[in-house]
């Protein structure tokens, strides 16, 4: 099931809802097994066959963790964190790069090993990453006191479970058990509604609308030249924005109806005046969890300048095969390290630049960047590379005037290829203004004033995405 669909919004989340807060009145244990249950229909809703991974999972890492919570600190207990460190790594590793490696050592052995084309289980990727963390947590003693209810709602609680915000366990059980969280909060349903409407919007108004340009872009088979290079790589950067932080303001949203505090996800990134800003700022709880969990117990930046580079660049490394199989990925990760670690350099030597190039340096880099994290191949990458810098010419394809117009459901009125180019660069301008410009989300939602004003703007921006839901498409990260 998606946020952005007729099920969810007028189904799924109010008979939740309602459901969860009646029993919290008869029997809280109820309750909480009433949202898990609520929780694994919303995950298997989409494909019924990921779910007995998903439980499979779950069982595995609540008895390794209770199990390490239990044991005297040794060898043994250092050996069954491993194990299900492995367990978990190597369920995502199966599923997620077998057929990447075999089809590579075919390609470069001339082998033949057969590719088994196997289907990634949704949302794989972010729970993996919430077992690790809680295998290790349990490892320090820091999960004890929890039974298999409360472990199955915190790594499967539907708001997060798809795409994240990736949760630690302390950031979300406490506020289960507290009690004060068992009561209606209508300060919490105006904010998660309101954060909620304005995630949809980003989808279903802005991102989808991008997504046409981008796909139309990263599609052709030709060359594309200066103009259309540049609309498709931008289209995608505000695209993969306005789409993944959409998720994750309707997740924080659909949370907080139930009392629930999500971490924050994303603060303005594209505002960002340096890489290491910009990673303070995108993906924040992928971010936390590569910092705490693989670059510190590397050394971090403890170690020497030449270690912390090379910490610095195995972190981004992972982070680029953990968004995907294949090379356009490790690639976007391996760009990320270089800056970062040039980022590092720079600021050691105590260099400076003025804010606002360094601010147009950081946002270029991450632009360029997203193209070989959005292209489907390292060609299709460096074609749209290529056009940007001008090798392919400028004119403007004909072809592109009828994909903008239909993209923005305007009527056909015989428009120039000129006139066509206006409507794109004046979306790009807009997308430009809101992610560069404009209060953030969570910005928005803490300074959030329930009164007439705040309702019809939240209003406007629901009825419009509502009517827009005919054309469902799937949220990116479902992809990763």
């Amino acid at each position: 099931m998606i946020f952005n669909s007729f099920e969810f919004i007028f189904l799924f989340l109010p008979t939740v809802f309602v459901v969860y807060f009646i029993l919290n009145k008869i029997n809280f244990t109820l309750s909480k097994a009433w949202l898990l249950a609520a929780s694994l229909f919303f995950y298997g809703w989409w494909n019924p066959i990921y779910l007995p991974l998903l439980l499979f999972s779950l069982i595995v890492n609540f008895i390794i963790g209770t199990t390490l919570g239990k044991m005297e600190a040794g060898r043994k207990k250092k050996a069954l964190l491993t194990a299900g460190i492995l367990f978990n790594v190597g369920l995502l590793g199966y599923f997620k790069y077998y057929d990447f490696f075999i089809s590579n050592v075919n390609a470069a052995f001339n082998t033949d090993f057969n590719v088994l084309n196997l289907i990634l289980p949704l949302a794989i990727s972010f729970y993996t990453f919430q077992k690790i963390p809680y295998l290790v947590d349990s490892y320090h003693g820091e999960t004890r006191g929890y039974n298999f209810l409360n472990y199955g709602l915190f790594v499967s609680f539907f708001p997060q479970l798809i795409a994240g915000p990736i949760v630690q366990h302390n950031d979300v059980m406490a506020q289960f058990l507290n009690k004060e969280n068992r009561k209606i909060n209508y300060r919490n349903i105006a904010a998660g509604l309101f954060i909620f409407g304005i995630g949809l919007f980003k989808k279903v108004g802005i991102a989808d609308t991008f997504a046409e340009w981008a796909n139309k872009g990263y599609s052709t088979n030709g060359e594309l030249n200066f103009i259309d290079s540049w609309v498709t790589a931008l289209s995608y950067t505000f695209q993969l924005y306005f789409d993944f932080s959409g998720y994750s303001d309707m997740a924080i949203g659909a949370a907080l109806l139930f009392n629930i505090v999500l971490p924050i996800n994303f603060n303005s990134p594209y505002k960002a005046l340096n890489i290491q800003d910009f990673w303070r700022r995108w993906h924040m709880t992928l971010s936390s969890f590569l910092t705490r969990y693989i670059y510190i117990p590397l050394g971090g930046n403890r170690v020497g300048p030449g270690r912390t580079y090379i910490n610095i660049a195995i972190v981004f490394f992972i982070s680029g095969i953990w968004h995907g199989a294949g090379w356009t990925f490790i690639i976007w990760g391996v760009m990320h390290g270089a800056a970062s670690v040039i980022n590092r350099y720079w600021s050691r030597a105590g260099f400076k630049m003025p804010k606002l190039l360094a601010w147009f340096i950081t946002f270029q880099f991450v632009n360029a960047a997203w193209v070989f994290f959005r292209a489907p191949s390292v060609d299709a990458a460096v074609n749209v590379l290529k056009g940007m810098v001008g090798l392919n010419g400028f004119s403007l394809p004909s072809g592109f005037q009828n994909t903008v117009l239909s993209s923005l459901n305007l009527p056909y009125y015989n428009f120039t290829i000129a006139e066509s180019f206006q409507w794109v660069a004046i979306a790009l301008l807009i997308g430009f203004i809101i992610s560069v410009f404009a209060k953030n989300s969570i910005q928005l939602r803490d300074q959030l004033k329930p009164n007439i004003i705040s309702a019809l703007y939240i209003a406007i921006l629901l009825i419009y995405s509502v009517f827009q839901l005919q054309q469902v498409s799937e949220f990116l990260y479902f992809n990763f």
